[in-house]
């Protein structure tokens, strides 16, 4: 079983003390796998939740002239929450390691991207580097942060798991088109083959409660590709960010930016694989 946090530790034994007691088999069974698998998944995805809900409540709440601007706001917000993730031992400090990498991949990416007028940030605030608010960078630690949580709390176990070496070439190059392709040719379409070339045979094995179960990697990426994409709309619906083709009002994120955060959370995902080895299906 993957190593829990204490705080996580707590809760489960408690919940085990509650769901050990319902049915196993039949509807009521599956029901319930299904009931933990989602409460499980939000857990994961707690940073990015709640990141996401002080966006949200920052559109429709703050004032219009408020002495400090929303993004400085959130900034701080995201910052007093990743403190608190780590204080309160809702994070281990290895997850820690992969939210920062990938925070400073997404800003990176966040500089060049802005200056090439990809997308906009229309507020104006203090704190921003280039044009890029601080808080920008936050977005990107919420994938780093789900990723690395959800590989534990799931204790993901991997069958014909592709060499590291090629993952993280895989990695290099699907970061390096987000610059070169402004310039020479967009190489997504040879990414997304080579990525099936890695991965087609692979599979995770994550234990949701009682049973442990099987799925693809491939469909492992696009349904959290998917995920990510539904809460870009919600973000960019907020006003946090725009797209050119939102600057006159807003208008449902293209399909095509569903297929850079397919790309984009690979690299997150080869990340978190390089602080916590991939263990085998096979280890007990």
């Amino acid at each position: 079983m993957a190593e829990r946090t204490s705080l996580e530790a707590r809760i489960d034994a408690a919940a085990h003390g509650v769901l050990a007691r319902l049915p196993q088999h039949g509807l009521a069974g599956a029901a319930i796998e299904f009931l933990v698998f989602g409460l499980k998944q939000a857990w994961a995805c707690l940073f990015g939740g709640l990141l996401l809900g002080l966006i949200m409540l920052s559109a429709v709440a703050w004032p219009a002239h408020a002495g400090v601007a929303r993004y400085d706001a959130l900034f701080v917000a995201a910052l007093l929450l990743q403190a608190a993730m780590f204080a309160f031992r809702l994070e281990k400090p290895s997850e820690a390691v992969v939210i920062f990498l990938f925070h400073a991949v997404g800003t990176g990416m966040e500089l060049f991207k802005t200056h090439m007028g990809s997308w906009t940030y229309p507020e104006e605030n203090v704190l921003r580097l280039a044009g890029v608010p601080l808080f920008s960078g936050f977005m990107y630690a919420a994938v780093g942060s789900y990723l690395a949580r959800v590989t534990r709390i799931f204790d993901f176990r991997f069958s014909n798991y592709p060499p590291a070496s090629a993952t993280v070439l895989l990695a290099v190059g699907i970061y390096a088109n987000f610059f070169t392709h402004h310039f020479l040719w967009d190489l997504r379409w040879l990414l997304f083959g080579a990525t099936a070339l890695l991965f087609w045979r692979c599979s995770v094995h994550y234990k949701v409660f009682r049973f442990r179960h099987r799925m693809n990697m491939l469909l492992g990426f696009f349904l959290v590709a998917l995920f990510i994409w539904l809460a870009e709309n919600i973000a960019t619906a907020s006003h946090i960010w725009l797209y050119p083709n939102q600057q006159a009002g807003w208008q449902l994120v293209s399909l095509g930016k569903f297929t850079s955060w397919y790309l984009l959370m690979i690299i997150s995902f080869v990340l978190v694989n390089l602080v916590h080895r991939p263990k085998s299906f096979d280890v007990a």
